[in-house]
């Protein structure tokens, strides 16, 4: 009888254990943002606070109605992984879960060793071969060890941690690593991103960041960027991505792809089907809108509507969110290979799940409007800024004017952005 009663429950145990799994797979298999009420930052609303107070008519108004608009929060440098305020992953996922029933918490992960390999703005904190001031080497050759080992303990272990310890009680969409693969695929003949370091840091480092936080939080949904479609939309740079992509093998882990994070293409309108407007055909159709003269260079991705199209065809059975945070005017940029700081930007799509798309999960805040996309040549101080990208000095960007501002640090809040982002807001949109 002994042997019997513990052959039953042995065998209820892996019974047990098949429904758990099976239930995790249908957890994974879901939308994770429908039905669910999204996190607003209370340190974004001090943000935005301070702007307000100096704003006046319909800008002031937008504003205020962006405190209660959600948005992601960038995991861009170790220190904001703990901590008790809202301006760390610890005090977001404490104040998330402290509401009734727990807010929805979108993370950017973003601190992968030699970071950014292709511009400035945004280099990170943790380099493959550091200079002395503190900036990465990307000259620099290597198997990038040590940049790795300090990426897995000291950024991904630690967040990794925090993610399981409140994986029970808080809903998580995790977004890994915006850029880097898209480098890795398409800019190999820059050499601070083809060189061997880099190549070690992103071929290791994503995989492992993915790997750990999946296993932190099985229900925790994560999505690897997929760039945008100005970027990756022609049909050799989207193989080149997927390629690199199947080689990590971590598509199993993933719910599918972000897209358009921190950029400004429009959503548009889905076509029938792929290469829909190319050789000038079917020009009349709205979904052929195309503001970047993408077509004209044999790109069907002229809005994100089309390049997810175009990237659930190369990843059968995955899912997309696409921020929506900045791309509320479709046509502001004499060159859309500009990025920083654009003038005339306005805040996009509200985040939510009406997306009129199967493919799409959200539209979502994933930059969070206000923030610099990197400094002018001269800080507003007007010391000399160490990480100017020639980018943001382009001549759309804010700050290349006479009489405009300029820009703050990556990252940092930019008064005159937010307000004008505000001022272009599409109320149709909005």
């Amino acid at each position: 009888l002994k042997l019997q009663f513990l052959y039953f429950i042995g065998t209820f145990l892996n019974m047990l254990r098949n429904v758990l799994c099976v239930a995790a797979v249908v957890v994974a298999a879901q939308n994770p943002f429908e039905g669910k009420s999204f996190y607003v930052n209370p340190s974004y609303q001090k943000e935005l606070n301070s702007s307000i107070a100096t704003a006046t008519g319909a800008v002031k108004a937008t504003l205020e109605g962006m405190r209660e608009v959600p948005s992601a929060f960038w995991v861009d440098v170790m220190a904001k992984i703990n901590g008790t305020t809202t301006d760390t992953v610890e005090g977001i996922l404490k104040d998330a879960g402290s509401r009734s029933p727990a807010q929805l918490v979108t993370l950017i992960v973003y601190d992968l060793p030699n970071r950014d390999c292709h511009a400035k703005a945004s280099n990170g904190e943790i380099c493959c071969t550091p200079n002395s001031d503190g900036t990465c080497n990307y000259n620099a050759d290597g198997d990038c060890s040590a940049g790795l080992n300090k990426y897995k303990t000291q950024y991904i272990n630690p967040l990794a941690a925090l993610v399981k310890e409140h994986c029970a009680k808080v809903p998580m969409v995790l977004i890994i690593e915006p850029d880097s693969l898209p480098n890795l695929a398409t800019n190999q003949g820059d050499p601070h991103c083809g060189n061997s370091a880099t190549k070690a840091a992103y071929e290791q480092g994503i995989p492992y960041a993915i790997e750990t936080l999946s296993a932190a939080c099985p229900q925790a949904t994560l999505y690897l960027d997929a760039a945008h479609g100005g970027w990756l939309g022609w049909t050799n740079n989207i193989q080149l991505f997927a390629q690199e992509v199947t080689r990590l093998n971590v598509l199993d882990k993933l719910r599918g792809f972000s897209t358009n994070v921190a950029n400004y293409q429009p959503i548009g309108i889905a076509c029938p089907q792929l290469k829909w407007c190319l050789n000038g055909k079917h020009q009349s159709d709205p979904c052929c809108a195309d503001p970047c003269h993408l077509e004209g260079q044999y790109n069907p991705a002229q809005n994100e509507a089309n390049y997810v199209m175009e990237l659930a065809a190369s990843f059968p059975g995955k899912h997309f969110i696409t921020d929506t945070g900045r791309n509320g005017v479709p046509n502001m940029r004499s060159n859309c290979a500009n990025w920083c700081n654009i003038r005339g930007a306005g805040v996009g799509r509200r985040p939510t799940t009406a997306t009129n798309s199967s493919f799409i999960d959200a539209f979502y805040w994933l930059k969070t409007p206000g923030e610099s996309d990197g400094c002018s040549q001269t800080l507003p101080s007007g010391s000399k800024c160490s990480r100017y990208d020639s980018f943001c000095g382009s001549t759309d960007s804010i700050g290349s004017r006479p009489g405009e501002p300029h820009a703050p640090v990556a990252g940092a809040w930019f008064d005159y952005q937010i307000k004008q982002l505000a001022a272009n807001s599409n109320p149709n949109l909005f």
